[in-house]
């Protein structure tokens, strides 16, 4: 077969639009035929549904767990009653680090309960958008993108609800467990109420959703889901367009030559740019919230306070007593919140939000990066395998790893720079509370979301290599990239024709596309006469 050669026309983009006698009629024509005979086969995943329901029943019993233990504490004690854990530390230091263990655990289970409620929230909402012809990605920003109608329950009133629930989660934690001075450990039973009813809230929005919409299928691969959008005919693929990437898809253009370095996800999702310009204005909230800390302390120190504000003595920061835990000794601003529980927890919630919504948003970023490697595993040996297990994609891509483990332990640090502690219990209830500040736990707190945020710049400005157009979940590139839907496949050239070639996928290994080459799709060749 003949290679393709460069037209001879003299335009200044030969490649960028078809002669006028194309024959678009039968060009469409194949491509629905292929779209109907190869589609066949997408996977409804109901494993993973199965994982998703189970992780959502386990949350369930967890919620029920807490507002049993806070109700039972209210009952004994009243609204500010807490139950000793313990009496036996030998210091104070020893209580604050076993304290700190306990809320990293449990920090750790809430990020297992809303990851959980989110696939399932995830997945309905995703097939939301899709009935409303509005769904474009794989992977959306899930509490900011929503469905028309404010009451539907992926729409955007339950999705704010959604959004603050989650907070409220995450917030609760550090006030579940307490240190007296006196080394006792205590768990406040308020806070514990309060976790269950939002989590079991979360549970009945993401049951709500599912329920409300017909789902296709469970499966978080981007190839299973755009197999099943053109098998129902809620997505069509346009031809000649086999070397066009995402960036692409807003403009006209056909037969095009393949590039050798892909676009980047900053510049393929629009939604992306502002999650990595949201996530360096966290690090810098938390900068200045480091330094008005400092400015503070100087203000305050060896005074009497501002108020109910006050300070120890010395260096707001110092080596000697930079550590990453809050020790007795750890220089901080602490004021007297006084019995009102909820105040303090109003303020530590609105200074929390920020960065439970930022870890949230750079699940984007990571689904995306996910769905790009899963289909440039195409052009690779072992080819391109559409089902996937929901467990062995955290295993299998390490950014989903960093991310899952990145999230308690950011909010766990968040809570060592903003402490609560009280001075003794009485009768079972709380006398009063007081809430720290430490500087240098907040500036850990920075320069972990500093790396953090460096990390995710780095991905998201990443070029992939190779001529394999990149997709980055884009439904509407993948289906025109892929013209065979197999459980395995592999990407690259497929035809010679004159004047333009064909890439797309098959059940074996293709070679290499030619880089000298313009592509347009299959028939395409055929139906261009040459001149």
């Amino acid at each position: 077969m003949a290679t393709s050669s460069k037209p001879t026309d003299g335009s200044p983009h030969p490649y960028d639009a078809l002669p006028n006698h194309l024959n678009f009629d039968r060009a469409i024509s194949e491509a629905k035929f292929t779209a109907d005979t190869g589609t066949g086969f997408y996977d409804r995943s109901l494993t993973s549904r199965r994982y998703a329901l189970i992780g959502v029943a386990c949350s369930i019993i967890f919620s029920c767990t807490c507002l049993i233990a806070g109700i039972v504490t209210l009952a004994n004690h009243g609204v500010l009653g807490v139950t000793t854990m313990s009496n036996t530390a030998p210091n104070l230091d020893f209580s604050l680090l076993q304290k700190e263990k306990l809320v990293l655990a449990l920090n750790l289970i809430v990020t297992l309960c809303t990851e959980a409620i989110g696939v399932v929230h995830g997945i309905s909402l995703r097939s939301a958008l899709a009935s409303e012809s509005r769904l474009q990605f794989n992977t959306n920003l899930r509490l900011l993108t929503a469905t028309r109608g404010w009451y539907n329950p992926n729409g955007a009133l339950l999705n704010g609800i959604l959004a603050v629930l989650i907070i409220i989660s995450y917030s609760s934690v550090s006030f579940i467990f307490c240190v007296e001075l006196h080394c006792v450990q205590l768990q406040c039973g308020l806070p514990l109420l309060i976790l269950g009813v939002a989590l079991l809230l979360q549970v009945m929005i993401a049951l709500l959703g599912m329920r409300a919409v017909k789902i296709l299928t469970w499966s978080s691969s981007p190839f299973d889901l755009t197999a099943a959008l053109v098998q129902h005919t809620q997505l069509t693929p346009v031809t000649l367009r086999c070397m066009r990437c995402v960036s692409d898809i807003d403009m006209y253009g056909g037969p095009a030559k393949p590039r050798e370095i892909q676009p980047s996800a900053w510049n393929a999702h629009p939604s992306i740019r502002k999650v990595v310009i949201f996530l360096w204005v966290i690090v810098a909230a938390c900068a200045g919230w480091a330094a008005l800390v400092m400015y503070i302390w100087d203000k305050t120190v060896g005074t009497a306070g501002i108020g109910d504000l006050y300070s120890g003595e010395g260096d707001a920061l110092a080596i000697q007593t930079w550590t990453f835990l809050p020790l007795n000794y750890g220089q901080c601003i602490s004021y007297n919140s006084g019995f009102n529980m909820l105040f303090t927890w109003f303020n530590m919630a609105v200074i929390q939000g920020p960065l439970t919504l930022g870890l949230h948003c750079s699940e984007l970023i990571v689904n995306v990066i996910r769905d790009e490697r899963q289909w440039r595993c195409g052009a690779r040996k072992k080819g391109l395998t559409m089902a996937t297990n929901p467990v062995k994609t955290i295993l299998a891509y390490p950014i989903c790893l960093i991310l899952f483990v990145a999230k308690p332990f950011l909010h766990w640090m968040f809570g060592l720079a903003f402490h609560l502690a009280n001075y003794w219990a009485m009768e079972g209830q709380l006398d009063y509370l007081i809430v720290s500040m430490y500087t240098a736990q907040i500036w850990n707190l920075c320069i972990a979301l500093f790396i953090y945020a460096c990390f995710f710049t780095f991905v998201a400005l990443r070029q992939p290599r190779g001529p394999q157009p990149a997709a980055y979940g884009h439904l509407q590139t993948l289906a025109n990239l892929v013209d065979e839907w197999l459980p395995v496949m592999w990407w690259g050239h497929k035809e010679d024709g004159i004047p333009y070639c064909h890439a797309g996928t098959s059940d074996h290994p293709l070679p290499d596309v030619k880089m000298d080459c313009v592509y347009a799709g299959f028939g395409a060749g055929s139906s261009i006469p040459l001149s």
